[in-house]
């Protein structure tokens, strides 16, 4: 069995971004109607009243931006933008698109009212952003054809169609790309009542026997992200069925998720122990990234795409021009003494 503290970077149960043979989990537990998507109480009153406009003239939806931390729903609440205005979805990727062929092949394939979604769409490159902004506006494709002096420009007309790009890095987005949708809208974290529902919604799609209490035990440790929580879940109910004949009660939660090294608050080993190498080898901080994983041994993406953001939020780690620092709430929550100025 791997323990939690000898799993790699790539199988952390606390990494937000999807793993490889979680797609056909994911899609199982996807609410496909907005009413059933838990959270984002803003965006979603905000995204019917769009649609429904959208629907009345009869027109495609606009362009939308969907931005903030992986597995919050961002391709989630794509498919279900597709459904609700009765659309095809089309699904690629920013690093998918390598050459202006690629895009141009998507796009004159797509049918009146049609939505292309587009995950890391921050990761295209600028000669696609380019051929993407007639498209976007014009709904117009334009190409060179031949080349030196007797290149010329052909513009092939596109049936009317909505794009959904989701990012993770909306400061990485040209200001023209981010220019051409029609709304942008940010995915916060969810609280736990949230994630309690959505662990309940989930065990019921799986058929697993989740008491009552204990989806909110796996929820107060779920980073306060739906992918997560789901994760987890995943894990409880394979402990569960093998050692409680299925039944998964606030202990077994317990007992399950604190055999994975994970703790009340959802920190795992690597947190803690970036957390404790702050307090103890830099005297809480502030230390520089690029110290800090030399330290660690973390890279530097991984502590900063999959460890940083969560401690951030709930206010363990503080970022200074300086460095990190760690704060009072996570000296108390590792046993540390604060110390006082």
């Amino acid at each position: 069995m791997i323990e939690a503290d000898e799993m790699s970077d790539d199988e952390a149960l606390v990494a937000p971004a999807a793993k490889n043979d979680e797609a056909r989990f994911e899609i199982g537990l996807r609410p496909a109607a907005l009413q059933d998507f838990v959270g984002q109480e803003d965006l979603k009153n905000s995204l019917t009243i769009f649609m429904g406009a959208a629907k009345k003239r009869g027109a495609p939806l606009e362009h939308v931006l969907l931005y903030g931390n992986p597995g919050l729903g961002k391709t989630t609440l794509a498919h279900i933008i597709g459904g609700e205005m009765g659309a095809k979805v089309k699904v690629t990727s920013g690093p998918a698109l390598e050459r202006v062929g690629d895009l141009a092949a998507i796009l004159t394939n797509l049918e009146a009212g049609d939505v292309l979604f587009i995950d890391e769409i921050h990761r295209m490159n600028h000669a696609i952003e380019e051929v993407l902004y007639p498209a976007m506006e014009d709904f117009a494709l334009d190409l060179v054809v031949g080349k030196g002096p007797s290149a010329r420009t052909l513009r092939l007309d596109l049936a009317p169609f909505t794009i959904i790009g989701a990012t993770t890095r909306l400061s990485m987005l040209s200001a023209p790309l981010r220019d051409r949708f029609g709304t942008t809208y940010h995915l916060d974290f969810y609280t736990d009542e949230e994630i309690g529902r959505i662990m309940a919604r989930s065990a019921g799609i799986l058929g697993v026997q989740l008491a009552s209490g204990a989806a909110a035990r796996i929820a107060s440790r779920a980073r306060r992200t739906p992918r997560i929580a789901n994760r987890l879940l995943k894990r409880v109910r394979d402990y569960a069925e093998i050692l409680h004949d299925g039944l998964i009660t606030e202990k077994v939660a317990d007992a399950a998720l604190d055999l994975l090294a994970i703790d009340p608050l959802g920190l795992d080993n690597v947190d803690r122990h970036l957390l404790t190498t702050i307090i103890e080898k830099f005297a809480g901080g502030p230390v520089g990234l690029t110290t800090l994983a030399a330290a660690t041994q973390e890279e530097m993406a991984t502590i900063e795409e999959i460890y940083e953001p969560f401690l951030l939020q709930i206010g363990f780690l503080e970022r200074t021009p300086r460095g990190r620092t760690a704060t009072e709430r996570a000296y108390t929550h590792l046993g540390f003494d604060y110390p006082q100025t």
